[in-house]
């Protein structure tokens, strides 16, 4: 049978780039895991393996080390975006780029003597990786900003009730109950080259983070989905360079454990003991729009 290629992509996955600054004593790290996809004029490459279009992926890798010592890296978005226009520009065979960036933080130790205070000295955040996608294909770009692994819990002002029940239903209504899940979201930003501003990448993560969790804790939530709703809403609401979010929430269920057997009541007024199951999960997942915008966010937040 005929056949022909279809769509297709190389590059170089999971280049591990951290750069540290010198400001005379006091140092700084952007830790980044960048991973770098092109496609273009790459048929014969398929066909008849000839690489005279193919631009090597250990060239990828090295672009991105030049490029953080020659531009640093001020934001993973900037940084997805040099890369990205290099690529597209600098080879003629190369149409499309795409740059997805993690970014793991680091947390100034500090010493017993402030005044002596090291300033070079770090612990690695247990807290979320914050996410980038640049892609460009010469004419048209989208910025697409995230995080993964920002846990987060209410431990009351919850409830779930009403729901349809059938013959298959236990869950017991409850008009207090704790409320948890595992935060992965992206959003995608209506920036342009040749825009008249170019957002401050940092401080719209910073209140782009800050407005989903002040959502979360301010919301009296009767469902999950309402609560990712109003967290999603109010980043577009407050964030103009955003028009789209994009949420997958599984719920970490907490349930209150039965200590009857052992003469004790499990009073939630009182210091509640619940048993947290990490398995098997509610996963809630949704795409909230600025009004008049289409969706371009995967469904699936893992294809992104």
């Amino acid at each position: 049978m005929p056949t022909t290629l279809g769509q297709n992509q190389y590059g170089k996955a999971g280049t591990r780039v951290v750069r540290i600054t010198r400001d005379g004593a006091v140092h700084h790290i952007k830790d980044l895991n960048v991973s770098v996809s092109l496609s273009g004029d790459m048929d014969d490459v398929h066909y008849s393996g000839s690489n005279a279009n193919v631009l090597t992926t250990d060239t990828t890798k090295n672009t991105v080390f030049a490029f953080a010592k020659k531009h640093g890296i001020d934001s993973a978005e900037q940084f997805g975006i040099h890369l990205a226009r290099h690529f597209v520009t600098s080879q003629a065979s190369i149409h499309r780029a795409r740059v997805r960036i993690e970014e793991y933080a680091w947390q100034r130790i500090e010493t017993s003597d402030p005044q002596a205070a090291k300033k070079h000295s770090f612990v690695r955040e247990g807290r979320e990786t914050r996410l980038a996608q640049v892609t460009y294909d010469g004419d048209r770009w989208e910025v697409v900003s995230g995080l993964k692994d920002l846990t987060v819990l209410n431990s009351t002002d919850s409830e779930f009730h009403g729901y349809i029940k059938d013959e298959y239903t236990t869950l017991p209504e409850t008009r207090d109950r704790v409320l948890a899940t595992r935060v992965a979201g992206r959003w995608r930003f209506n920036w342009t080259d040749d825009a008249a501003e170019t957002p401050d990448w940092q401080t719209s993560y910073e209140e782009t983070r800050r407005h989903l969790l002040q959502a979360f804790a301010e919301t009296y939530s009767l469902s999950l989905q309402q609560t990712m709703y109003q967290m999603g809403a109010r980043i577009i609401d407050h964030r103009s360079e955003i028009d789209e979010v994009r949420f997958s929430l599984p719920n970490q269920h907490h349930f209150l454990v039965d200590l009857e057997p052992f003469g004790l009541d499990n009073d939630t007024a009182e210091g509640a003991v619940y048993f947290a199951a990490d398995r098997p999960y509610g996963l809630i997942e949704a795409t909230v729009l600025r009004d008049g915008c289409e969706a371009r966010i995967p469904v699936d937040l893992t294809n992104l």
